[in-house]
């Protein structure tokens, strides 16, 4: 799909749903292990996945930043017609993602124990969240492969392949969990080998489908030489980006820390409130990938006004789902702990419905934040969403460690809103001043007479 031609409205929302579909089924990933691991092997089980969730989050969250921030570079490439640059950009992709697994595997599993430790993990759960957590990071090169190969087909416009092969990893996920765990008796570890499996398969036939289609991705050994420049072009995008996401997950990494030091009944409600939570973020980082790879084309064909259109169309399509998954969420908020576990406490019960109450409201805020922090990025300016990042998390572990200490539990709930707020107020005037810049028209030259 040419993201530079046809109705700005239109072409995202057939850009932007396939993706949201896309992020939905990444989501019945986790969801899946989180309905049968607590259904089958208890609260305790459901805490443990959700005491190490937010570490894997963190390092999930670095991949997509890092991945999604080469996507742009295709992007760019794309939206210019560079066929040599799109074939250097996507040979200094899969050359960076194989170094960035290498590294980031080792360190992760390395320091599993002392993150944990970190994290005031309860002990009558800590084992088990080891387990988990160490496989899923063992597992991080199928991540990486999936958002690599999934982010170069979006930046060419192809945003239905890795729906297609989404969804059927996702119901295999869901076979692999019930047979891991049932039958093999794998316990908590193998809902993850579950998912690390599915998402491999998922990015294997990614792979196939991009190479059978799109002959700029079948890469000679000619496209890996001379690339220096190429990737150090790379990396100043996708590494501000993924420490971007990332600093952002250390934020709620302190704020899971907080929440495990109440007990486990604490964290059992807030895992199940946070996994419903998810829902919204994941369509946000939908719109996200949509608007980056609409604005990365336009930006590099230099259609700045349809920039501009295509900011507002997403900003209208954006805002209508938060409100949607507002009145869902609320509505049916006494239906989520019961998803995950069939006879939850009462104290359960309050914390998911503290934190859901809370939250859902300022989901609006969430959505400027995506679209214009999206957007500021695909036009080549790193430091202003860099900012907001420090902004965000500044303000999210200050809520965290200084709010929680007098209203206890509703302190990890309001920190989320208030870094949304604290993010899009450095953001908005940001974005317009691009703007007003890029559609000023150059000034004229009075002819020497």
């Amino acid at each position: 799909m040419n993201l530079t031609e046809g109705s700005p409205f239109q072409v995202l929302l057939r850009f932007s749903l396939p993706v949201i579909g896309g992020n939905l089924f990444q989501l019945f990933y986790t969801l899946a292990d989180s309905v049968i691991v607590g259904r089958t092997l208890g609260s305790q089980a459901l805490a443990a996945v959700g005491a190490s969730s937010t570490v894997i989050y963190f390092v999930l969250c670095f991949i997509q930043g890092f991945t999604n921030g080469f996507g742009i570079c295709l992007g760019q490439k794309f939206g210019a017609g560079d066929k040599k640059g799109m074939r250097q950009s996507i040979a200094a992709s899969a050359l960076l993602s194989v170094l960035f697994t290498l590294l980031i595997t080792a360190l992760c599993c390395g320091l599993s124990y002392p993150i944990l430790n970190w994290m005031q993990v309860p002990d009558d759960i800590y084992q088990m969240a080891y387990d988990y957590m160490f496989v899923i990071l063992l597992g991080t090169g199928a991540t990486v492969f999936y958002n690599m190969i999934s982010n170069i087909l979006r930046a060419l416009g192809d945003s239905k392949n890795p729906l297609y092969f989404l969804v059927f990893s996702s119901l295999l996920n869901v076979v692999l969990d019930i047979v891991f765990i049932v039958p093999f008796g794998m316990g908590v570890a193998g809902a993850a080998w579950a998912t690390v499996l599915s998402q491999l398969i998922s990015a294997v036939c990614c792979l196939g489908a991009g190479l059978r289609s799109y002959e700029v991705i079948r890469l000679k050994a000619s496209d890996f030489t001379a690339l220096g420049r190429v990737m150090k072009d790379h990396l100043k995008i996708g590494f501000p980006m993924g420490f971007q996401m990332s600093v952002m997950c250390i934020g709620q990494l302190s704020m899971q820390a907080s929440v495990n030091a109440l007990g486990s009944a604490a964290v059992a409600g807030y895992t199940a409130a946070t996994k419903a939570d998810q829902i919204s973020v994941l369509i946000n980082n939908a719109m996200m990938a949509a608007i980056s790879n609409y604005v990365a084309q336009n930006y590099g064909a230099g259609k700045y006004d349809r920039i501009r259109r295509g900011v507002n169309a997403c900003l209208i399509q954006t805002e209508t789902l938060n409100l949607l998954m507002c009145a869902g969420i609320v509505l049916l908020r006494n239906w989520i702990v019961l998803l995950f576990m069939s006879d939850p406490t009462t104290e359960i019960i309050r914390c998911s419905n503290g934190y859901l109450l809370t939250v859902a409201p300022f989901y609006l805020l969430l959505g400027l934040l995506a679209v214009y922090r999206s957007s500021i990025q695909s036009m080549q300016n790193a430091s202003a969403p860099f900012a907001a990042c420090i902004v965000e998390l500044v303000m999210r572990i200050g809520a965290t460690v200084i709010l929680t200490g007098f209203i206890g539990y509703a302190g990890v709930c309001i920190a989320s809103p208030l870094a949304w707020a604290g993010a899009c107020a450095l953001l908005i005037p940001v974005y317009y001043g691009m703007i007003r810049r890029l559609l000023k028209p150059a000034p004229v030259r009075k002819a020497l007479v």
